[in-house]
């Protein structure tokens, strides 16, 4: 299939279910909102390595949140709830805590599974803490050197997906960038998913396990890599293909990961110099969720 003179690859894209919590983050300005969100999202990318996956969902005004205050939703994601909330724990209090003007509330009030941790936070006040209300929430005010920082009681998690994808293939590593770019940005728009790699985007690729170095857990996916295009049998890379660009989508459920893979191709299609659309599988090893390019376009 072919839109817009772009190759649209009939394959799927293959995901695995993991955990997902959902917290929002306000602060005094988006400034500070945005810097405690990067903080409590860093070494996330992947969990063949990263304790967690995690990633900026999207921004959003005063007129969204409990306090009124300008906010930030991020997704922290691992494969059992124990880690997860772990996870939670010692990124909340050691990156948003510690960060200028914060609060955190429960992105996930209405999940069947909360955690505890506003109320475990608490116990940095060391005795000194209280409880409050902010918008019929039950929050622990915790003494600090600027003020109080204020947490909720609960955060929420659902079962939801992870490794939601697809491949850009791009004329030059600007064209693919760029198209990358604009891809992220589209899915920016959306709720419930987040692109958990750098600025959005999967510079490396990676297939499970190895060709020749049997301590490595995951290695480079040869076949999707331009510079050895004449190397390697069976290469993915077409003729004048000079760069591949990957997008991971991470989600609440399907129907996020869907709306957030169709709205970054229908994106990343419109860049000039972009001429094919694939997607990452393991004939369905991998995980049970399949996201069928030709359903999305």
């Amino acid at each position: 299939m072919e839109i817009n003179g772009v190759e649209i690859e009939d394959t799927f894209a293959e995901a695995f279910p993991i955990k997902i919590s959902r917290v929002l983050i306000t602060a005094a300005t988006k400034r500070w909102a945005e810097i405690a969100a990067l903080e409590a999202t860093g070494f996330g990318t992947s969990v063949i390595m990263c304790p967690a996956e995690a990633g900026i969902e999207k921004f959003v005004g005063p007129d969204e949140t409990p306090d009124g205050r300008p906010g930030v939703y991020i997704q922290i994601c691992t494969f059992g709830y124990e880690s997860l909330e772990h996870q939670l724990l010692e990124r909340l209090g050691q990156c948003v805590l510690t960060a200028p003007t914060t609060a955190v509330f429960n992105g996930m009030p209405e999940a069947e599974k909360q955690f505890n941790v506003g109320f475990k936070l608490k116990f940095f006040g060391d005795g000194m803490e209280s409880e409050t209300e902010v918008a019929g929430r039950k929050m622990y005010s915790i003494p600090i050197m600027e003020g109080d920082f204020l947490v909720e009681e609960n955060i929420g998690a659902v079962a939801g997906i992870a490794g939601g994808n697809f491949f850009i293939f791009g004329d030059s590593q600007m064209t693919a960038l760029t198209a990358a770019e604009v891809a992220v940005d589209a899915i920016k728009d959306l709720e419930g998913t987040i692109t958990p790699f750098p600025g959005g985007i999967v510079a490396s690729g990676s297939k499970a396990g190895f060709n020749n170095y049997k301590f490595m857990k995951a290695t480079a996916n040869e076949k999707f890599c331009p510079s050895i295009r004449d190397k390697v049998e069976g290469t993915e890379i077409p003729e004048g293909v000079k760069a591949v660009y990957e997008l991971v989508i991470n989600g609440v459920d399907e129907d996020a990961i869907q709306k957030a893979m169709k709205a970054g191709i229908e994106a990343a299609i419109a860049v000039p110099g972009v001429s094919k659309i694939t997607a990452g599988n393991y004939g369905g090893k991998l995980g049970k969720y399949q996201f069928h390019l030709k359903d999305l376009c």
